[in-house]
């Protein structure tokens, strides 16, 4: 292995954070922030959490030292505008918060930011940028419709060996700019028209921020992207439920933790 192919323990590269989230991710929410501090190791200028406007969210940003960005300020448009549902699932926030997370060139202001998912704990150190280049968190599988997303939305095939949807990703602001630019030059319409004009509205993962934004940097540059192996582990118990001993067991063979509630999506 040539020695540049060791990862720095720690950047002095700056980033901001911005995380979604809603107010059902309070429960875990405040751990993901903690272990952002704690495992991140590049300076965080700011964190951003783009919420409702509730209370209980903005106390805890103030609690924490984030910013709390109302979600109905960042896109002309609120989720109530956004029909994204079936008879069975109702995907509308969800697709939302893919937008919201799209919209971090506009909210951030370092040339990096990271966008974590609010359900996922971070338990080993990570670095996301050496040498120049950024580290991608992939899996080996996906939803096959976020490729046939793409292939409309881009005009072209994904190109890279594995799958970017691992609920954290390091954004570069004005890569994603170029990215957004790119979409509406071809679309001639807004990206975030043209992201849901893309998608075939019937099917319930209709779209991936994730993987979108990592095939096309892949298909720009492969050379600046390390894939790393996600070593995500998904627990259906709550963050409290778990114990220090068991995080660092679970440290030893997986990088982070996603307390999913995917019932979530199912319609009342």
């Amino acid at each position: 292995m040539p020695a540049h192919a060791h990862t720095r323990s720690s950047s002095s590269m700056p980033i901001d954070v911005l995380i979604p989230a809603i107010e059902k991710d309070l429960v875990t929410l405040p751990h993901v922030i903690d272990a952002v501090k704690k495992h991140v190791k590049h300076p965080i200028r700011r964190i951003l959490i783009v919420a409702p406007y509730r209370e209980k969210i903005v106390d805890m940003c103030r609690r924490k030292g984030c910013k709390f960005i109302n979600e109905n300020t960042v896109l002309p448009f609120t989720k109530k505008d956004i029909h994204y549902r079936s008879k069975k699932w109702e995907r509308s926030g969800w697709l939302f918060q893919q937008l919201l997370k799209w919209s971090g060139d506009k909210l951030c202001k370092s040339d990096y930011f990271l966008v974590i998912d609010a359900d996922t704990v971070l338990i080993r150190p990570h670095v996301f940028r050496s040498g120049g280049r950024t580290m991608f968190y992939c899996r080996t599988w996906t939803q096959p419709e976020y490729y046939r997303t793409y292939r409309r939305l881009m005009k072209r095939k994904p190109t890279a060996p594995l799958s970017f949807v691992t609920h954290y990703m390091l954004f570069n602001r004005s890569k994603l700019a170029q990215l957004k630019r790119s979409i509406e030059a071809k679309h001639q319409t807004k990206w975030y028209t043209a992201i849901q004009n893309s998608m075939n509205k019937a099917r319930n993962y209709g779209f991936s921020e994730f993987e979108t934004y990592g095939n096309y940097m892949y298909t720009r540059s492969p050379g600046a992207l390390v894939l790393k192996k996600a070593l995500n582990k998904g627990l259906s118990m709550k963050f409290s439920q778990v114990s220090p001993d068991t995080i660092k067991k679970l440290a030893a063979k997986y990088r982070s933790i996603s307390f999913h509630k995917r019932k979530g999506y199912a319609r009342k």
